[in-house]
């Protein structure tokens, strides 16, 4: 837990636009080291993980959010995983950083699939299963309800893990509920086992839905 006060979205987002405005660090760099912190944070959590190559699912969203997932997704991949990935949105309206992160991921041999296939998917029967699910759809920002796509995704992994052992990692925030407030933005069962964010808490892990939506929280520094 970092010794900082809670910061809105505003706020974080002031942060790193005066950080990227100074040259100290560009926005392609600023997702590289948020998605690498996530990955050492999961190590440090479980260093079991690290005995084998597992398998991981990543959810990656529209904004920088998803770009942080490709980060993500690129890591596991350096270390050997079985790396799912599976996309709201269309690549090519991705922002820029997020997109150059994405096609990294895709030129390394990545394979980037739609969201939507986990509508007629039985999460029972995933073989092999999934070790690990890490939601990098949205996080902080989001005001509005998921689109269906997404809560049709959360409520099959949610339905998965009644039925297989695994972890479920939150990427600044649990997509879908308010990072300045805590409400919950739609109603859906799934609960992550950590949430990674960075420079200092939201308001959003420590009141309201975001109290139970959370999990262990930690936050890590990325230079700002």
């Amino acid at each position: 837990m970092s010794t900082r006060d809670p910061i809105t979205c505003d706020e974080m987002r002031r942060i790193e636009a005066a950080a990227m405005a100074s040259g100290a660090v560009s926005g392609f760099d600023l997702m590289d080291r948020a998605g690498k912190a996530v990955v050492k944070a999961i190590f440090e959590e479980w260093p079991d993980l690290l005995s084998k190559p597992h398998r991981v699912g990543i959810l990656c969203g529209p904004g920088s959010n998803g770009g942080d997932g490709f980060v993500i997704a690129s890591r596991f991949r350096d270390y050997g995983w079985d790396v799912e990935v599976f996309h709201f949105g269309n690549i090519d309206t991705l922002p820029k950083d997020a997109k150059a992160h994405a096609i990294e991921f895709a030129r390394t041999g990545g394979v980037i699939s739609p969201i939507i296939p986990f509508k007629g998917r039985d999460m029972r029967f995933a073989d092999p299963p999934t070790d690990l699910w890490i939601d990098a759809v949205f996080g902080i920002g989001l005001s509005r309800a998921l689109p269906d796509e997404v809560t049709a995704a959360f409520n099959a992994i949610a339905y998965e893990r009644n039925w297989q052992t695994n972890k479920l990692v939150a990427v600044d925030i649990l997509s879908g509920i308010n990072a300045d407030t805590g409400a919950r933005l739609t109603d859906f069962p799934l609960v992550p086992d950590m949430t990674v964010t960075f420079h200092a808490p939201k308001p959003g892990h420590l009141t309201g839905a975001g109290l139970d939506c959370t999990g262990k929280l930690i936050v890590k520094d990325i230079g700002l």
